[in-house]
């Protein structure tokens, strides 16, 4: 059948010729309308008992309403009217359409409307809704973040100076629970612990965040493929969400929030206008109050609380949070450098040699720097405090290099000492009559070298010989080792004879007396001037 009907003067004329014996082939052709459009109307017409020639006090109005009959509908008033504000909150639920709603609905009231009237009303009576409603949001889907374009603002209470700072707000899709706090800055440290604290707040996470496009959360913006700041994905994926930030320059995207922010501009900001804070805490201590005022006050259309909303749709469906809370983690491009060490935020941490001149990507935190290479994790080092230090590993050296630094002083002599304790004096000797005692670490390791070639226990006669010689130089012992007079006896020191007694000696007592007697305060001599004057 056509889609707008026919002026009763051509269905007249459909009527007459179906009396006249043509088919309705030839009546379409003849009347330049489709085959089906004769046919359905010459039914309507068999129908409602109408044959050619038509009365004469049938007009085209009379006509139309006899064909175009409809069937009794029941009155409006004996149909129940659904709760739509609660049938709005039943669709946020996981799994719930308005199919299942009109089923659930037409088993309570089995004269109630039709499918295709349910959903025409429903969305009529949705239409009226404030713009952030429009949206049906899943509970526990989505979480809508932003910074306010009105800032609060400290005071310095040492000069009296206004510090302006920023307002987080976030929202949670299904229920609307806000949270909102100020910060020091957009930076990705205070855009990183708003969101762990705000998640604290709600008891869990959503599966996805819902961002604007500021730089600490997308690092480039793209309609299509907006690359994410790598910290916080990495925070997103801690709480096992992810982020779809939305399009640039859209804030129909998240309307949640953009309502959210007014809400906290209107009922926080202008509300603590005449109060005055000189701390950060103060400040989010007024705002958690003013916040959770608004959480528990019943919405206008809804006629139920956020926090009630958040209890019975948000609160089972959130993602539980981590055992551990987020540690703030920065990421930062880098390439080795010749000694294989990479500078992180003023000091040097080593990775493996044969990464030299490489890119690498070093992920640090307050405690820590990882350095990975090809999305492979290749060094870890606690994180150093200063300027200009360095952490190295034995393991990321060559071969060379790692030989010269395993040995130190106190391990030179430990190893010695194992030897005997001869060679662990000998050694010692060795660094402390250097001037700087890594101008000695070659001649122990030549110690080394003689021992494994000689034997140990000649090693320690060698030393112990050289030694009572106070020679404390390797080729004192290789020339000892070599001519073997290690295997010689030492000569025995003498003891000491008794002191002779002879009137001839005087002892030390004689001139301890002298100098007893000796006045200390005797004039001295005079010096006689010669003939310049001057004293001889």
């Amino acid at each position: 059948m056509a889609a707008t009907r026919l002026l009763m003067r051509r269905l007249r004329e459909l009527l007459r010729l179906k009396s006249a014996g043509l088919s309705h082939r030839a009546i379409a052709q003849a009347c330049a309308v489709g085959l089906g459009t004769v046919t359905g109307y010459l039914q309507r017409a068999t129908a409602a008992g109408l044959s050619w020639p038509l009365p004469d006090d049938l007009d085209d109005a009379a006509l139309e309403a006899r064909l175009f009959t409809r069937a009794p509908v029941p009155p409006v008033r004996d149909r129940v009217v659904p709760e739509w504000p609660q049938l709005h909150q039943e669709l946020k639920k996981p799994g719930v359409t308005l199919s299942l709603l009109w089923m659930e609905y037409r088993a309570q009231h089995p004269s109630g409307y039709a499918y295709s009237q349910f959903c025409d009303r429903y969305r009529r009576w949705a239409r009226a809704l404030k713009p952030s409603m429009r949206q049906v949001h899943r509970a526990g889907e989505k979480l809508f973040v932003d910074f306010s374009g009105t800032r609060p603002h400290l005071v310095d209470p040492k000069t009296g100076e206004e510090i302006v700072v920023e307002l987080f707000v976030g929202v949670l899709g299904a229920s609307g629970l806000i949270y909102a706090e100020a910060t020091r800055s957009q930076d990705l440290s205070s855009w990183v612990g708003a969101h762990v604290r705000m998640l604290d707040y709600f008891q869990g996470s959503t599966a996805i965040w819902v961002p604007d496009n500021l730089k600490s959360g997308v690092t480039i913006a793209n309609r299509y493929e907006p690359e994410i700041n790598r910290t916080y994905a990495e925070l997103a994926r801690h709480y096992g969400a992810v982020v779809i930030p939305a399009r640039v320059a859209t804030p129909t995207d998240k309307p949640k929030v953009e309502v959210s922010v007014q809400i906290a501009q209107r009922w926080v900001l202008a509300v603590l206008r005449h109060r005055t804070f000189f701390t950060l805490a103060d400040l989010n201590t007024a705002i958690g109050e003013r916040i959770d005022a608004i959480n528990e006050r019943p919405m206008k259309i809804t006629g139920v609380s956020r926090r009630a909303l958040f209890e019975q749709l948000d609160r089972s469906a959130l993602l539980p949070l981590p055992q551990t809370r987020y540690e703030l983690a920065e990421w930062k491009p880098c390439r080795v450098n010749i000694d294989y060490h990479v500078e992180v935020d003023h000091n040097f941490y080593s990775v493996p040699y044969q990464l030299v001149h490489e890119r690498v990507e070093a992920r640090f935190t307050a405690s820590t720097v990882e350095l990975f290479f090809n999305g492979r994790r290749r060094a870890s080092h606690a994180r150093l405090t200063g300027r200009g230090r360095f952490a190295t590993q034995l393991a990321h050296m060559p071969r060379a290099h790692r030989a010269h630094a395993e040995w130190t002083p106190s391990r030179l002599i430990a190893w010695a000492e194992q030897t005997g304790p001869a060679t662990g004096r000998l050694v010692a000797g060795i660094l402390e009559h250097r001037p700087h005692p890594e101008q000695g670490y070659r001649a122990c390791l030549g110690l080394m070298r003689l021992g494994r070639v000689h034997g140990a226990d000649r090693l320690e006669a060698a030393c112990h010989r050289a030694a009572r010689l106070r020679s404390y130089r390797y080729r004192t012992v290789e020339h000892i080792l070599i001519n073997q007079q290690d295997r010689l006896p030492l000569d025995e020191v003498a003891p000491a004879r008794p002191a002779l007694t002879h009137e001839n000696l005087r002892g030390a007592e004689y001139y301890e007396e002298v100098y007893a007697d000796a006045p200390h305060d005797r004039e001295a001599p005079r010096v006689a001037p010669d003939r310049d004057g001057h004293g001889v």
